[in-house]
């Protein structure tokens, strides 16, 4: 059965995070994901704790479904195998600060002349033009830049980042589906393009509904927690053994879950009968709450709202998610095998499709791999090959 991508070549020149995970996606939707590494290696294969027989998870966990190389960029030998490579590639991913691919002889606007069909994605902090676009940037730095920091944790507490590195993330996705947008314009123009995919700006996006609140209304949003600022009770509250996030702000779900409480005289009372009464006597409402919920366990509640068509959800830990019988219905944590390193354990492919399956296929490349693989499949004789090893131009 063929797969979204599948012949599709992609040269992936990105390292750490956000670049890895968008050729990750690629990967997984079929595409042939050629990873080049400079000789250090991806820096993505130092960072840790934790490790798995020497290797960083964060390295393993995001370059799955990739073959791997390693090339000298700064040899002259090196750029050329590079340009070869990518006159016959359909799509380029590289993450590197701008202007360092250009310097090199690798930017777009020297490649397109070789393969004016080529989808060449920048991605990096700022962008590829404007006064911060030199500017160096990771997940934790433009969380900071972006706002993000100032809407996450408790009210009055110090500056607060997202532990799971969220900015990243997105932006490897966006850029992903920025590549998918590209290669279907290529489909009616014949022609490649540009894309350039920034960490703020994707980190912005990640706020669409904050920063619309802000642009519309001119109030700064405040550190709530886990609650909602447009509605209550949308937040965490405690229970027995635990929290237990409830969203009962609705008209008939609030005047249920008052009878669920016995606390009737809650629907009319002017602090509680209403949304907006209610966000604004939020801390004496959450008290109420809390006081009542604290009687039962939390997957006593959870049985009890469910049946009443409240929508809530325990707040796990990872231990709980991932042994949740949805998580193990939908395979969404995988083991992959690999030669080295043996078996490694990840989140699987969350894109489900139902002609052309996307998922895991091969494990993550140890260092240099597949280069002669690689380059066999360009063209290059083992002769050549074997020259390029000896001048370590290839790793």
């Amino acid at each position: 059965m063929k797969e979204i991508l599948q012949g599709v070549r992609v040269l992936d020149l990105t390292h750490v995070a956000s670049g890895p995970m968008c050729t990750m996606i690629l990967g997984d939707l079929g595409a042939e994901v050629l990873k080049i590494e400079t000789p250090r290696g991806d820096l993505g294969r130092s960072l840790g704790p934790p490790f798995v027989k020497g290797e960083s998870v964060s390295y393993l966990c995001l370059n799955r479904n990739k073959k791997g190389m390693a090339i000298d960029l700064k040899n002259p030998m090196g750029v050329n195998i590079v340009k070869k490579m990518a006159s016959s590639c359909d799509v380029l991913v590289e993450n590197f600060r701008p202007g360092v691919m250009a310097r090199l002889g690798l930017g777009y606007d020297e490649l397109s002349v070789i393969n004016d069909r080529l989808i060449y994605c920048s991605v990096s902090a700022y962008g590829q033009t404007g006064p911060w676009k030199s500017k160096p940037g990771l997940d934790g730095i433009v969380q900071g830049t972006s706002g993000l920091m100032s809407v996450v944790g408790l009210p009055g507490a110090e500056p607060c980042k997202i532990q799971t590195p969220a900015v990243d993330m997105v932006t490897g996705m966006l850029a992903a589906l920025s590549i998918m947008g590209a290669l279907l314009s290529r489909e009616h123009t014949g022609k490649g393009q540009a894309v350039d995919v920034s960490m703020y700006s994707a980190a912005i996006m990640l706020q669409q509904m904050s920063f619309s609140f802000y642009l519309n209304s001119g109030e700064l949003p405040q550190k709530m927690g886990s609650a909602a600022p447009y509605a209550t009770p949308n937040e965490a509250v405690p229970t027995r053994d635990g929290h237990i996030m409830l969203a009962a702000y609705h008209p008939q779900r609030w005047q249920k879950l008052c009878g669920i409480l016995k606390r009737e005289d809650m629907i009319k009372d002017e602090k509680f009968s209403t949304n907006e009464a209610r966000l604004e006597n939020r801390r004496e409402l959450m008290e109420i709450l809390g006081e009542a919920f604290r009687e039962k366990t939390t997957a006593e509640w959870l049985e009890i709202l469910e049946q009443n068509d409240i929508i809530c959800g325990p707040v796990e830990t990872y231990d709980n998610v991932t042994a949740s019988p949805q998580a193990l219905h939908d395979q969404a944590f995988i083991s992959v095998n690999h030669p080295l390193y043996g078996e490694i354990k990840m989140p699987g492919c969350g894109l489900k499709f139902s002609d052309t399956p996307a998922g895991v296929k091969s494990p993550p490349p140890s260092f240099g791999e597949h280069t002669r693989e690689i380059l066999l499949s360009f063209g290059f004789s083992q002769n050549e090959i074997d020259t390029l090893y000896k001048a370590k131009v290839i790793f």
